[in-house]
């Protein structure tokens, strides 16, 4: 069986497992409940923050024949066409591949068909910032008189490249940064699950070279996790990431600012040394 990476391992499948995003996670929750489903829908934010996952649970949720308190039950049939991708009801696009007019009008004579077994049909376009002016233009005409079986949700890591025009006609849900905490509770779920042990500052460390972002968190852990050790400890993270120890870069920025030239040889000297 080919290796699935950690990010796609431990994607979120309903929205209770979604990191860092409650504030979105509970309003999409209770529309699903109330059946209040708006025909457009913009996720922005950085990489890595759940904007794409929360995307499929979405319509795998709003599709969902055995709804659980707003998530998707994950077992029913049509979740399972979702989860196997193997429904034409539920779309995923690359703007960056599918931005030209063209395809948005190939898009747009597309999505006036009704779904063929689920209730919606669901077209998730991914980076929308990249989609052209003429490209948006046509997208804006399917919004203004869009099917009732339709439901678009864009998702993008630069909300001010996309037009007012199209903003004015979504719904539109601002995904934050990660906080430490949760990205550290992943890790550790990680860990757990291969019965591997790793220090507190070598977590830290991929923590902070992830700046937020879960996906960017467990893509280094996957690179680190791939030298196939059980133990690891804060030199040999920084050795396999090929970094320095930020808490020895502030000890010399700290040092040099304070004139202290015997502190500032000694930082020297230690960075030196953990980089051997």
């Amino acid at each position: 069986m080919a290796y699935k990476a950690l990010y796609r391992t431990y994607r979120p499948n309903s929205f209770d497992e979604v990191y860092g995003q409650k504030h979105i996670t509970d309003i999409l929750k209770n529309q699903i409940e109330t059946k209040n489903i708006s025909h457009a829908y913009i996720f922005s934010g950085s990489r890595g923050t759940g904007k794409t996952s929360c995307a499929k649970i979405f319509a795998r949720a709003i599709n969902c024949l055995d709804l659980q308190d707003g998530n998707p039950c994950n077992k029913c049939e049509n979740c399972m066409s979702s989860l196997e991708e193997s429904t034409l009801d539920i779309v995923e696009m690359d703007a960056a591949s599918n931005r030209r007019i063209d395809d948005i009008r190939e898009l747009r004579d597309k999505v006036i068909y009704p779904p063929t077994k689920l209730k919606y049909k669901v077209y998730i376009i991914d980076e929308a910032h990249m989609i052209t002016n003429e490209g948006f233009n046509a997208l804006l005409k399917i919004m203004e008189e869009p099917p009732s079986h339709l439901v678009f949700i864009l998702a993008t890591t630069e909300i001010e490249k996309v037009p007012r025009t199209i903003l004015s006609r979504v719904q539109r849900f601002e995904f934050n940064k990660i906080d430490d905490t949760n990205i550290k509770t992943q890790i550790n779920k990680v860990l757990s699950d291969r019965n591997i042990k790793m220090d507190n500052e070598a977590i830290a460390l991929i923590i902070k070279k992830a700046n937020g972002a879960m996906r960017d968190a467990l893509s280094i852990l996957d690179q680190v996790l791939s030298y196939g050790e059980d133990l690891y400890d804060l030199a040999k993270v920084q050795s396999l990431l090929g970094v320095v120890d930020f808490y020895d870069v502030d000890k010399l920025a700290s040092a040099i600012i304070n004139k202290d030239s015997k502190a500032s040889m000694e930082s020297i000297f230690m960075l030196r040394k953990n980089n051997k």
